[in-house]
């Protein structure tokens, strides 16, 4: 059985909505096989995410960034599960021979509510994450403003897919 982790940062009522959303599209009954693990980014470990198969982010953006909880969260873990940074201060990967491999990369995905933008939180969650073991399976989810249908569609799509992804193997 594959684990999804979901690592919600939830204050907001929005983000409590699409926290919900993106849960209950990832334990869609059509999908099989996958444990999905919700835990808030406080409570998040390095061991959490070295656990997991799959994983989905949540975070409000927060004055042009990502939330504070959040970015707890990679200060914490960041080399523990296997971040990296290379002379020019981007990510890099290396397999045993040296060379560059996505072999092995945690699937992962995110969702940023914003009420005038999230730009420049996804860009702070991609600089980071782009420097650790993952491989983005999804583009970002960014919403903003009121959440109404559409919005909590698109999570519990987000939530399915990345669910779905593991469940394929």
């Amino acid at each position: 059985m594959s684990t999804l982790l979901l690592v919600l940062h939830t204050p907001t009522a929005a983000t409590r909505v699409l926290g919900g959303q993106l849960a209950a599209g990832a334990q869609d009954d059509a999908i099989e096989g996958v444990d999905v693990r919700v835990l808030s980014p406080d409570a998040t470990t390095a061991d959490d995410v070295l656990a997991a198969d799959g994983l989905v982010l949540l975070c409000p953006a927060n004055f042009g960034y990502m939330s504070g909880l959040l970015k707890d969260l990679f200060d914490r873990t960041f080399l523990a599960v296997g971040g990296a940074l290379g002379d020019d201060g981007g990510g890099t990967r290396t397999d045993a021979g040296g060379g560059t491999s996505d072999g092995g990369r945690l699937p992962w995905a995110l969702c940023v509510h914003g009420r005038y933008d999230t730009e420049g939180a996804v860009r702070s969650v991609e600089s980071i994450a782009q420097a650790l073991p993952w491989r983005r399976v999804a583009a970002p989810l960014q919403l903003l403003g009121d959440v109404g249908d559409d919005e909590r569609a698109a999570a519990y799509e987000l939530g399915a897919t990345v669910a779905a992804l593991l469940a394929v193997g």
